[in-house]
């Protein structure tokens, strides 16, 4: 079953696929806790505010927000569900050069994560199960 991604359902969703996976994930060697404000949802209040912290070692992306965080990075929804669904790193540096995505904080935390991310076996499967959650 596909939910509209951002979604409470979605986010229910991916959390299963993440802890499915949580045994076998390699460890994320970049500390980071950022906020995402995505604007132009097509559903609720047309704003989600979600965060991603990988201080665990993990990458636990929930809603809502962190106290504190290294940086907040601010987009649309098309723009956001091509980095974090389809997994399009040449949408994110279009989108940035463009003005699409606004960073306020550590930009280079953030650069540094994006290379430390793992793309392994286990995380190509678990991006395969979110995409196919994906309405």
């Amino acid at each position: 079953m596909s939910h509209p991604f951002l979604s409470e359902e979605w986010m229910n969703a991916a959390r299963a696929i993440r802890a499915k996976y949580a045994h076998l994930a390699t460890r994320v060697e970049v500390s980071l806790r950022i906020n995402q404000v995505i604007t132009h949802v097509p559903f609720g209040e047309g704003t989600v505010r979600a965060y991603m912290d990988t201080t665990s070692g993990d990458v636990d992306m929930e809603l809502g927000s962190l106290e504190n965080p290294d940086a907040t990075v601010t987009t649309d929804y098309e723009t956001a569900r091509k980095i974090f669904v389809e997994q399009d790193q040449t949408a994110s540096m279009q989108a940035f050069m463009s003005g699409k995505i606004k960073v306020e904080g550590d930009l280079m935390k953030i650069m540094a994560m994006q290379t430390s991310l793992p793309q392994d076996d286990t995380a190509l499967k678990i991006a395969a199960e979110v995409k196919d959650i994906t309405a």
